[in-house]
C-alpha cells in the first residue's frame, strides 16, 4: 500500500520512520522545506516525493502539520486526494479541523478522519523524529459519532497498530478537545508558567526528577501550541480556572498555616492519583486481555 504524508517534522517524520521500520508500505513524504525532503529520502525515511502524482495512488494520506496549516492543506488538496483514500489529520485539535474535512470528503469519494497520535518530546522537526516515538503509545482516531461504514475505521486500527501503537482509542471531536485540554494542553500552560519563577535561574544543585518532569514540556514551539491553545479556549479556559481555584486552595491554606486544611488537600490530591493509577491498570490489563482473544 503506498502511504502520504505532508509534513516531516517530528511527528510526521517519526510516522514514516515508523511506517519504513514496522511494515512493507510504501511511503511518499512532503515538506515545505525541499531540503527536509532530501534528507528524509538520504536516510530511507520515505521513498520518494509526495507530487501530485504518487498521491493519487496513495490509498492512506497522513496530515502532520500545524493546526492554521492543515486546514489550508485540506482545501488545497481537496480535490486531489483520490476517491477511495483515507485522510487522516495528526494535529492536536479537532472540532473545527474534523468538521472542515469532513465537509470537504463528503462529495468528493474519499474519507477523512481525525487522529491524535499520544506522543512526542521536548524537540521538533524531523532532525528530532524517530522509529520508536510511538511504541506502545495510543493513537487517538477521531469520527463522527454516526458514522455507518466501519471497514475503512477498522483498517486504520490495524494501520496504526502495525507502526507500534499499543491502544486504539476512538472519540468524537467534542470528547477529545475536552479531554485533550486537561492531559495535554494545561501541562504544557502550567509547565511554561512555573519554569519563568526566578528561582529557575538558581535551581542547579537543587533539583531532582520533579524539576524536570514540571519543566519539560516548556520546550515547546510557540507558534504551534498558541494555535492550539487559542482553537481550544473554551474547554482550555475552563481547565485554567479550575486549577487557579484548586491552587488558591492550597496557598490559602500554607498563607493562614492551616494544617489540618492542607494535609487534607494533600491527601485528596493523594487518593485521586491513586484512582487515577488504578484505572489506567485496569485499562491496560482489560487491552492484553483483548489482544489474547
Amino acid at each position: 500500500m503506498d502511504v502520504g504524508i505532508i509534513g516531516l517534522g517530528l511527528i510526521g517524520g517519526s510516522l514514516a520512520k515508523s511506517i519504513k521500520t514496522n511494515t512493507e508500505h510504501r511511503v511518499y513524504g512532503y515538506d515545505l522545506q525541499d531540503s527536509v525532503v532530501k534528507r528524509a529520502q538520504l536516510v530511507e525515511a520515505i521513498d520518494g516525493v509526495l507530487d501530485d502524482e504518487k498521491l493519487a495512488q496513495c490509498k492512506i494520506v497522513l496530515i502532520a502539520l500545524y493546526p492554521d496549516q492543515i486546514e489550508a492543506c485540506l482545501k488545497e488538496y481537496a480535490d486531489k486526494f483520490p476517491v477511495g483514500s483515507i485522510v487522516v489529520d495528526c494535529g492536536g485539535i479537532k472540532r473545527d479541523i474534523c468538521r472542515l474535512g469532513q465537509s470537504l470528503a463528503a462529495n468528493r469519494g474519499w474519507t477523512f478522519c481525525g487522529g491524535h497520535p499520544m506522543a512526542g518530546i521536548e524537540k521538533s522537526g524531523f532532525a528530532a523524529a524517530r522509529q520508536s516515538l510511538f511504541a506502545k503509545a495510543t493513537m487517538i482516531l477521531v469520527t463522527h459519532p454516526d458514522v455507518k461504514d466501519l471497514a475503512w475505521l477498522t483498517m486504520l486500527k490495524r494501520f496504526f497498530l502495525s507502526l507500534g501503537f499499543g491502544r486504539i482509542k476512538i472519540a468524537t471531536p467534542e470528547e477529545h478537545d475536552r479531554i485533550i485540554a486537561y492531559t495535554s494542553q494545561l501541562a504544557h500552560v502550567l509547565s511554561s508558567a512555573y519554569v519563568k519563577s526566578p528561582s529557575a535561574l538558581v535551581h542547579t544543585g537543587f533539583s531532582a526528577g520533579s524539576f524536570k518532569d514540571m519543566t519539560r514540556v516548556a520546550t515547546l514551539v510557540p507558534d504551534m501550541w498558541s494555535q492550539l491553545f487559542l482553537q481550544n479556549r473554551e474547554p482550555l479556559l475552563r481547565e485554567l480556572n479550575g486549577l487557579i481555584e484548586r491552587l488558591t486552595q492550597y496557598r490559602d491554606a500554607i498563607a493562614q498555616e492551616n494544617r489540618e486544611g492542607l494535609e487534607m488537600l494533600l491527601a485528596e490530591g493523594r487518593d485521586v492519583k491513586a484512582q487515577v493509577d488504578a484505572l489506567e491498570k485496569a485499562a491496560m490489563a482489560q487491552l492484553e486481555a483483548e489482544k489474547k482473544l
